[in-house]
């Protein structure tokens, strides 16, 4: 007979038998699923390296059905999702991500910048700005808060965003460069002054910059300091024919015909195929009443660009200054048809009034 001993420790023994018998295939399915994760996460990421995205994509997907409460799984997805140019997918990624984890700045920096390729510029800027809050010294997350700014046309958090860029990054470009196209813009032109200075002496060489500056300097009315400043641009960059074509802009808005016309030229030689400086130049022949010269240049314009009216309107002017009327009624006509396909009914009307003057009809 069995003492009550005996009985208390074959009844333990089979409660610990019976006990791991049963944990045993519930602890394996938890080892298996841990296995079966980890070779998922390391399958997406290779899959992520041979740029085979939709097999990288089911491999995060799979995972989160092992884990749902895994901030970096549903990271991957968002990052795929982005590499596979899928941003409404990224988005849904990302937000699960960030839900799981908040405080991660990354993940909002990611999901500000699949929300900007949408258009939804400011669900964006809100998610860069807790991307900020969370990381205050990342450029990255204030450069990409300005692009959402400026897209939605919020110009003045946007200056002031690319503001704290330059107080964080002294020497960043980008920053100096994007904030005065807006101030240029705004037409606060002052302040893209300020701003141009700053970064056109630590780009010297950028004729661009020097460019931008003088035209700053036109726009509030300083011809002196704006012509001054694309003197110094041509130094820089003597074959860059943008910067003859501004300054011959100006001195032809100056009544100083005959300094534009060097401009002009010169651009023209710079770039042959220069619309503007040839139309200028030829225009300015025609002010000057230098008529065959206008009327050369004019039917190089017309070579270059043969559906410009205004092209066919003004050499019809200078073959009249010539008395040369037959081919102006021609060439008027050519001139008016141009305008009607334009619906431009005010020069349709000065046209046809131009032609009947000197003889012709219009049908």
């Amino acid at each position: 007979m069995l003492s009550k001993l005996s009985i208390v420790s074959t009844s333990l023994i089979a409660l610990l038998f019976t006990t791991s018998v049963s944990a045993q295939p519930s602890l394996l399915m938890a080892q298996t699923n841990k296995l079966e994760l980890n070779n998922l996460l390391l399958a997406g990421k290779e899959y992520v390296n041979e740029q085979n995205y939709e097999k990288a994509l089911e491999a995060y997907q799979k995972a989160a059905t092992l884990d749902q409460e895994n901030a970096q799984i549903y990271a991957g997805i968002g990052y795929v999702q982005t590499l596979r140019e899928d941003y409404a997918g990224a988005i849904e990624g990302y937000l699960r991500a960030v839900e799981l984890s908040p405080n991660d700045p990354q993940l909002h920096y990611a999901l500000g910048f699949c929300l900007g390729n949408i258009g939804k510029n400011l669900a964006a800027a809100s998610a860069y700005e807790k991307a900020i809050a969370l990381e205050p010294d990342n450029i990255q997350n204030y450069l990409g808060l300005g692009v959402v700014l400026v897209r939605a046309e919020e110009y003045e958090r946007a200056i002031e965003t690319y503001r704290q860029i330059i107080t964080l990054a002294p020497d960043n470009q980008e920053a100096y460069r994007t904030s005065a196209q807006i101030l240029l813009e705004q037409k606060r032109y002052p302040e893209a002054i300020a701003v141009l200075k700053i970064i056109t002496e630590q780009q010297p060489y950028d004729s661009n910059l020097k460019l931008q500056l003088a035209k700053a300097y036109l726009n509030q009315g300083d011809i002196a300091s704006g012509l001054e400043t694309l003197e110094l641009a041509k130094k820089t960059a003597p074959q860059n024919h943008l910067i003859y074509l501004q300054t011959g802009k100006i001195l032809y808005e100056q009544g100083e015909l005959d300094r534009a016309l060097g401009e002009y030229k010169w651009a023209e030689r710079l770039e042959p195929k220069a619309l503007l400086a040839t139309e200028s130049i030829a225009t300015i022949y025609l002010a000057q009443k230098q008529y065959s010269r206008a009327i050369i240049n004019f039917r190089r314009l017309i070579e270059l660009d043969p559906e410009r009216p205004t092209a066919y309107h003004n050499l019809g002017l200078a073959l009249i200054g010539r008395n040369r009327h037959p081919e102006a009624i021609d060439t008027l006509k050519q001139a008016l048809q141009l305008y009607q396909d334009n619906d431009n009914q005010e020069q349709v009307e000065q046209v046809t009034m131009l032609i009947e003057e000197i003889g012709g009809e219009v049908e």
